[in-house]
């Protein structure tokens, strides 16, 4: 097959959904199928490579659309975008018509800002399209893009009522998505994980006393640490142990954090590394010993499988994805997030035999139901499905 993917955002640009781009990428080219993905530029990166490593080629075109921050952008910067990718798209599958190769399937990455692209290559060249859903794509989700999606939503669902497939990660953004509109079916694919590259760190020894949280996604209001840093000093004196939380990754909430942790004198218990790329955060996972993920809504998060693989015990919220990725391998928290650190409080407390048995089964989870060749699979099925029904 021959994959066309439009995606504002790719490694080392944006979060979770980045990722699941480029694994299913890889997966596709060591599958033996051809892939272009259509991206957005940010300084210091090449307008246009050719990863060869993965099998076939993956051919990266990024375009210089508007974008000021590597881990999060506004509706502006994706508009910007959006209006640069249609012509840029149309050109891609112009040129592979006119050199006999022509594109089989087009996967977008999300319905907003990439879905019109897919739309129209569709009704010019009859290109099939499958959305995969982020999230953020779907009104509900943010609070910030209300207004927005107000005004865009009957041109969402005509997107979606067009779409040869749509597909989510999770039940939960399923039902969000079918809360919008429930006219036309929606899969569910989750996303995987890299066992190979996140492992745990079998020379490893737990520091006496010491508890290390880590968390790890843009830091924005919704992701919810405000939940947990004004109580690191109850948990302390709660657990008798000493508390330290690192935070990795970086975006327009962190000033609002650190503020955060000066008033509750929480400096030395705090640690921002700032964002990070892929191929550094195995060492912060290897060192931690419990992943907290105190999120309000998700897709599936890609850290929260990280750090499954990574062999941590999980304390996260009953945002989308909890379901599907906890099961005796961590703990579920209850919805009101002002209690989220009573359950971080539960698992430091916990005897080393029940963590123990927590971390295996996140491993084990990890492994057994989240690789990415796995979710791949179930893609390249339905694309094949999708392709043989227009024939």
């Amino acid at each position: 097959m021959k994959i066309l993917i439009v995606s504002h955002e790719y490694p080392p640009v944006g979060g979770g959904g980045a990722n699941a781009c480029m694994y299913l990428s890889r997966e596709y080219a060591k599958a033996g199928h051809e892939v272009t993905i259509i991206t957005v530029w940010y300084d210091g990166l090449p307008e246009e490579e050719t990863e060869t490593q993965y099998g076939k080629a993956i051919h990266i075109v990024r375009l210089k659309a508007k974008r000021a921050h590597k881990e999060h952008c506004s509706f502006t910067e994706m508009l910007d975008f959006l209006i640069k990718c249609n012509r840029i798209a149309d050109r891609c599958v112009r040129s592979a018509i006119s050199e006999g190769n022509p594109y089989d399937i087009c996967q977008v990455f999300f319905g907003i800002p990439s879905g019109p692209v897919g739309y129209r290559l569709k009704k010019k060249y009859r290109l099939p399209y499958v959305i995969r859903f982020g999230g953020g794509d779907i009104p509900g989700f943010q609070d910030r893009f209300a207004a927005v999606y107000k005004l865009i939503g009957p041109a969402i669902r005509v997107i979606w009522k067009n779409a040869d497939a749509l597909v989510a990660n999770s039940e939960g953004l399923k039902k969000l998505a079918e809360e919008f509109c429930d006219r036309y079916p929606i899969r569910i694919f989750p996303n995987g994980v890299d066992t190979e590259v996140f492992r745990p760190d079998p020379s490893r020894q737990p520091e006496d006393g010491t508890v290390k949280l880590l968390f790890v996604s843009r830091l924005i209001e919704r992701k919810g640490l405000q939940y947990v840093i004004p109580h690191l000093r109850r948990l302390e004196q709660e657990s008798k142990k000493k508390i330290a939380l690192t935070i990795v990754g970086d975006g327009p909430y962190r000033e609002t954090l650190e503020r955060l942790t000066k008033e509750n004198n929480a400096q030395e218990m705090v640690v921002f590394a700032g964002q990070k790329d892929k191929a550094e955060l195995l060492p912060y996972y290897q060192a931690a010993d419990i992943f907290i993920f105190p999120s309000r809504k998700e897709g599936m998060p890609n850290t929260v499988l990280e750090a499954m693989a990574c062999g941590l015990p999980v304390v996260m919220s009953p945002c989308q994805g909890s379901a599907e990725l906890i099961d005796g391998n961590g703990i579920i928290a209850d919805s009101d997030l002002t209690r989220f650190c009573e359950f971080v409080l539960k698992i430091i407390t916990a005897d080393q035999g029940q963590l123990r048995i927590m971390s295996e089964q996140s491993r084990q989870r990890a492994m057994d139901i989240f690789s990415w060749k796995s979710v791949t699979d179930n893609y390249t099925a339905l694309f094949e499905q999708i392709i043989q029904g227009r024939g």
